[in-house]
């Protein structure tokens, strides 16, 4: 016979906080959410009447088409959004290959001055160059005004790259051992055995990588001077640091639900990658974070 366990009150109280607070905060990230797109729907006037809605009174596409008018705002957000999945795309690949051929080569026993060189790794945890010293080296290598300073100059990060070496110290040393044994070379070792076995871990740090280039905005308001070559974080921040335009409400572009349809339209990327990858996140963080 089954025995089923009751709750106690205390249990059943325990239980009704943690759905509260976990519902409230849940709101307090939602809401100013479906706000934005709300507002991005919304008119200009509405949006100055009312502090806050989730539906608008009146949709309309307005600002949407101020957006993806090919004659005057189209193709500055469209060439953007383009840089910006370029710059994501080949920043991941490149963030995702050093990151993972260093983490497999410290995470070697047989690896000579291994210790030197996890300890120069932790160095640069704590302590950089700074802003002016790198941007200094970014000149003298000719990658100012290239998408190559975006890229590059992060192209390791030094906590992703610890955790997935603790990840790689987890994996089974008899594998590598048989393979070792049938004729495979360390490279073949580590493409046919450790990335295929480390998927979790790869898809975790790979979004965590792709969202970093595609938010960062910093690294090309220094290092880039075309505005041809502006990504979409640039183009975002000089809408929405503009002044207010003093329009009537029949004139475009409207202002604040112009910089909210512009904030949909850089958010929606992410969203489509992310629940992809979310199931990736437990597994691939926690278990590279609790070994070694």
């Amino acid at each position: 016979m089954i025995s089923i366990k009751r709750k106690s009150l205390g249990d059943f109280i325990g239980d009704i906080i943690i759905y509260t607070v976990m519902t409230a905060l849940a709101l307090v990230m939602v809401i100013p959410f479906v706000y934005v797109i709300a507002a991005s729907f919304a008119r200009e006037s509405e949006i100055q009447s009312r502090p806050l809605f989730l539906w608008p009174e009146t949709p309309t596409l307005a600002a949407y088409n101020v957006v993806f008018d090919m004659s005057d705002m189209g193709p500055t957000v469209l060439r953007a959004l383009a840089v910006s999945i370029g710059i994501t795309l080949v920043g991941t690949l490149v963030n995702m290959f050093f990151t993972t051929t260093m983490a497999y080569g410290l995470s070697r026993k047989n690896l000579v001055g291994k210790g030197p060189l996890l300890k120069m790794v932790m160095f640069t945890m704590v302590f950089s160059g700074g802003m002016i010293p790198t941007f200094l080296i970014v000149r003298s290598l000719g990658m100012y005004d290239t998408f190559a300073a975006l890229i590059l100059p992060g192209a390791i990060s030094a906590y992703n790259m610890l955790i997935i070496r603790n990840f790689f110290l987890g994996l089974p040393s008899e594998l590598e051992e048989a393979a070792s044994i049938d004729g495979c070379s360390d490279i073949g070792i580590f493409f046919k055995i450790a990335l295929p076995l480390s998927m979790p871990v790869l898809a975790t740090f790979s979004l965590f990588y792709g969202v970093g280039h595609w938010n960062d905005y910093m690294s090309s308001l220094i290092y880039i001077d075309d505005q041809k070559k502006y990504p979409f974080t640039l183009v975002l921040r000089s809408l929405v640091m503009q002044n207010p335009t003093e329009t009537t409400e029949a004139e475009l572009p409207p202002s604040d639900t112009l910089k909210m349809a512009v904030i949909v339209i850089g958010t929606i990327p992410i969203l489509c990658v992310y629940p992809f990858l979310q199931k990736h996140f437990a597994a691939g963080t926690m278990v590279g974070a609790v070994k070694g």
